[in-house]
């Protein structure tokens, strides 16, 4: 018979990314409207060492589901990857009440709620990750509010970018997934889009696309870089060499990660964190909540963390296509 849940925490782990509040707010208030209480753990599992650990209300989560970051703090934490720094977070669990955890984040936050969950801490995991790189769902908290601010800023470089007469490479975020420079890319009417998982690093292709485009009497070109790749500002100075045309990089950054989430990020986040709460009231744990074909669902983190994920072959060729 599964335990009974008294107490819940949440934290987010990582990287921040917009709508986290709401799926906070959402944890927070459905908890207590089932009769549990709840804890918010600042900064993450580093915040859970570190027993910064607080009572939350209903009202400790008022006006906060239209703000950017998270307000219990993120932080990564090199010492809950070891089995000691593990053992001594679920203790800490156990010590201040804490039969359940909602973590918020990617997925190196759910390795740490899996290890929780061995220790006998019921634990969910909700996706917060701007990369849409997780690959049991088909939405990833941030990810909406993210592109859209790279879409917007990549609007005003091409506006420069025109009037000027320049090659721009444009730099998403994106270590190791291209869902972002992808999106962009379509979104923006980009020339040339480099992608990790696609990317064959033939900076030649990429001139001669540029030569290509000026003979067609093309004013700019447009080429959405993943972070992954990254080298933007040395590959606009060899462009610019090659080409003769004058070359620019801009590097987005971390802008992507702030500002006001998206109604699509708020909504979503808001659903999935209720659906976190009332599956560990159920009894499960080591789950992790996604959103497929039209759906919130679960999964077993191990299995969820065993699933590959790629591009679509159809959405790149699409791409390409549309940027002749």
């Amino acid at each position: 018979m599964a335990k009974e849940i008294k107490t819940i925490g949440v934290l987010t782990s990582g990287g921040d990314a917009p709508g986290m509040n709401a799926a906070i707010r959402a944890v927070v208030r459905t908890a207590i409207a089932r009769g549990v209480k709840v804890k918010g753990i600042k900064k993450g599992y580093q915040g859970l060492l570190n027993e910064e650990i607080i009572d939350m209300e209903a009202k400790d989560v008022a006006d906060i589901i239209h703000r950017g970051g998270t307000v219990l703090g993120t932080a990564r934490c090199l010492e809950f990857k070891t089995p000691e720094g593990q053992q001594k977070g679920a203790e800490i669990c156990k010590k201040h009440g804490i039969d359940g955890i909602v973590v918020i984040g990617g997925d190196g936050s759910y390795r740490g709620a899996q290890a929780l969950s061995r220790l006998g801490i019921n634990t969910i995991g909700i996706p917060g990750t701007i990369d849409l790189d997780i690959a049991c769902t088909e939405y990833t908290i941030g990810f909406d509010t993210a592109v859209n601010t790279a879409m917007e800023a990549i609007d005003k470089v091409k506006d420069t970018s025109s009037s000027h007469e320049r090659c721009s490479i444009i730099e998403v975020m994106g270590r190791d997934a291209g869902y972002i420079a992808l999106w962009c890319g379509i979104a923006n009417g980009a020339e040339d889009i480099l992608l990790p998982e696609k990317y064959d690093y033939n900076e030649q292709e990429i001139i001669n696309n540029i030569i290509a485009s000026r003979k067609k009497g093309k004013t700019h070109h447009i080429i959405i870089n993943a972070e992954g790749i990254g080298h933007s500002t040395s590959m606009a100075r060899r462009i610019e060499a090659a080409t003769g045309i004058e070359t620019r990089a801009t590097i987005l950054g971390y802008m992507q990660r702030g500002g006001n989430p998206s109604a699509k990020d708020r909504y979503y986040a808001s659903i999935m964190g209720a659906y976190a709460v009332d599956i560990l009231l159920e009894g499960k744990t080591n789950r992790v909540v996604g959103y497929q074909h039209g759906e919130f669902v679960d999964f077993d983190i191990e299995e969820g963390l065993n699933m590959q994920k790629s591009i679509d072959e159809y959405q790149f060729e699409v791409a390409h296509l549309l940027s002749v």
